[in-house]
């Protein structure tokens, strides 16, 4: 990955780990960080506990970036930071908010978890940033695992500091379960014992979430946010979806991780290919510029819970729904809301976000469903032409003695 960037990083055991090391080395407590509203929670929820004010940033209404033009004067001047989302690997304007960050004197932080092969200007993703944080999960497949990379190498060091006094010491029982966990997943969807399983979740009292956001608890975060910046009192929420978020990654993590990343660039050309496809489709909106292998694609439908329904009738799973947007889930009692929370929430409600992998598939059940796709009601500023696909080139990668992470 440091061939990649031309970056020092960092290994972490997940994203989320790596940007609160970030917020915490870069931003003063108190201050305050401007980020997307259509976002997961958790993220919401690490700026809180490094002491930080959530300032949500208005949206393109046709892909979840943020947009720089509709962000005021006087937010940019109160500002400490600004993080980007990079949502479903679509990038945010890095260029355009690497130099409002300058003549503001602030850091700008990439959240570039489900981008590690997207491109602005000509660079990478993550390239942009004082500080851009990555996963290993999203991807590779690995489940586990991230990586903190730096603009200055000279900072490697005092934040690998600042990790491992956040670690939690490894556990053979952690690393058994995740050597099994592949197989007994593939059992579970084998089976068909998926909505069996979930239902014993629900029974057993461990389920997380009961909708698309873990429930907020209020008066448990008030409470939490006295004793800012720390992670303890804060870990009931970002633990959710990866409780072992902090655990020191024992040997069969690393070496599967280290097998999945090798084939980062397969996986990458796969994504484009599958990508592009759905661009292509009705329920796309056309994009400037070249593809980019993207996590996920969001087609908007104007129905999007039927959508869903008719791809789960087809065992073709949709995850990684922010709806609502931050602003209407936490109030502002958490949060500085949106200047513009229109195009958020109807972003939110419309995108689907489908996996390219799987784009065949995805196609044909939502012609077959009669699936109508939805137009935002502001017209974007996009090409009237659908790009087409360019051929994906993978960086040559140092002998394997020389890679790590």
């Amino acid at each position: 990955m440091r061939r990649r960037l031309g970056r020092e990083c960092l290994y972490m055991p997940s994203c989320r780990l790596g940007l609160y090391v970030a917020l915490r080395h870069w931003c003063p407590p108190g201050g305050r960080v401007l980020m997307s509203p259509v976002n997961d929670d958790v993220i919401f929820f690490v700026v809180l506990a490094a002491g930080l004010r959530p300032v949500q940033a208005p949206l393109r209404a046709d892909d979840g970036s943020i947009d720089t033009a509709a962000v005021p004067e006087s937010t940019w001047r109160g500002l400490s930071a600004v993080i980007t989302t990079n949502l479903y690997g679509n990038p945010d304007p890095a260029s355009e908010l690497r130099a409002r960050c300058d003549r503001l004197g602030i850091p700008l932080i990439e959240d570039a978890a489900h981008a590690i092969g997207s491109v602005v200007d000509g660079r990478a993703v993550g390239g942009f940033g004082d500080a851009s944080v990555f996963s290993l999960s999203k991807h590779t497949g690995a489940k586990t695992g991230g990586f903190l990379t730096v603009a200055d190498p000279a900072l490697r060091e005092p934040l690998a500091r600042a990790r491992d006094l956040l670690l939690e010491p490894s556990r053979r029982a952690s690393e058994l379960g995740y050597a099994l966990r592949p197989y007994a997943e593939a059992g579970v969807r084998g089976l068909r014992l998926t909505g069996a399983a979930r239902a014993a979740v629900r029974l057993l009292g461990r389920e997380e979430r009961t909708g698309i956001r873990m429930e907020l608890r209020p008066d448990e975060l008030a409470r939490a946010l006295r004793v800012t910046p720390a992670l303890d009192p804060f870990h009931s929420w970002i633990r959710v979806d990866l409780n072992q978020y902090r655990l020191t990654p024992g040997a069969l993590r690393l070496r599967r991780t280290e097998r999945l990343l090798t084939g980062l660039d397969t996986r990458l050309a796969a994504c484009l290919e599958g990508t592009q496809r759905l661009l292509d489709t009705r329920w796309a909106l056309p994009r400037p510029g070249p593809a980019q292998p993207l996590f996920r694609v969001p087609l908007l439908v104007a129905d999007r819970d039927a959508a869903i329904a008719a791809l789960a009738r087809r065992r073709i799973t949709v995850g990684y729904l922010y709806d609502p947007p931050l602003d209407a889930y936490a109030g502002e009692r958490f949060t500085d809301p949106s200047p513009r929370p229109d195009t958020a929430a109807w972003f939110a409600r419309h995108a689907l976000p489908v996996d390219p992998l799987r784009a065949r598939q995805v196609i044909s059940v939502l012609t077959e469903s009669g699936t109508r796709p939805a137009r935002p009601p502001l017209a974007p500023h996009i090409s009237a032409r659908v790009p087409r696909m360019v051929k994906y080139a993978p960086p040559k990668l140092p002998a394997r003695e020389e890679r790590g992470v």
